[in-house]
């Protein structure tokens, strides 16, 4: 008698409980998958996909404590062969090159995961790249030479993944010391993001750059 194939094992990051259950439901009614485990911020995900080794992990960019994009990579550099599948509400032009330059094999917004989000996890499971069309498009754009202007590119991907998710974190309402320590690293550092950040978008002052954080925030949102 032939043997069923094994389920392929899923493991969630996600800092909303309700999002982790609303997700488990989904692979638990599919018979080829199942969920092996849960995680809420980077450093409980990174002991507990070592221990449960799962096929596929599925990362939210905005975590309890770090950054979705920084696990991408942490979890790469731990396991070359480890497939990851970066689900979020951030923008999907301007993260999903950002996460596939991590080590993500794929992009999908959660305003668009119902039904699709099944179908992302086992196009990455079978080691192939999942984004939308229209991500597609802009990324093939990119490569044959396009300026990026038919197709919207946003100043604020000059800025580097460490540099946006400052800006993220201060459109937010976050304090230079928050931000620190939610970043891990010194008030110093966070005021050296600043000053980037300021240049790179061509801003004046403090003032300018809360302007814009908190337009861009609320405009994604």
């Amino acid at each position: 008698m032939k043997q069923s194939k094994p389920a392929a094992r899923i493991f969630v990051v996600d800092d909303h409980p309700i999002v982790r259950e609303g997700l488990a439901a989904q692979i638990a009614n599919d018979p080829g998958l199942e969920l092996c485990g849960d995680a809420e911020d980077v450093a409980e995900a990174m002991t507990r996909i070592a221990a449960s080794r799962p096929d596929v992990v599925i990362v939210d960019i905005s975590l309890q404590t770090g950054n979705g994009i920084d696990l991408v990579k942490r979890l790469k550099a731990h396991d070359k062969a480890v497939r990851i599948l970066v689900w979020s509400m951030y923008p999907e032009n301007l993260y999903a090159e950002r996460a596939l330059r991590a080590g993500a094999l794929g992009y999908i917004h959660k305003g668009k995961a119902a039904g699709k989000i099944i179908e992302a996890i086992r196009a990455v499971l079978a080691g192939k790249v999942y984004l939308s069309d229209e991500m597609s498009v802009k990324i093939v754009s990119r490569v044959f030479g396009d300026d990026g202007k038919q197709f919207g590119r946003s100043p604020l991907e000059a800025l580097t993944d460490r540099e946006l998710e400052a800006f993220e974190l201060l459109g937010n309402g976050q304090t230079t010391q928050q931000i620190a320590q939610k970043m891990h690293v010194s008030p110093k550092t966070v005021e050296t993001y600043r000053a980037r950040i300021k240049e790179k978008l061509h801003l004046k002052n403090g003032t300018e750059l809360i302007q814009h954080d908190v337009q861009w925030v609320v405009g994604k949102t």
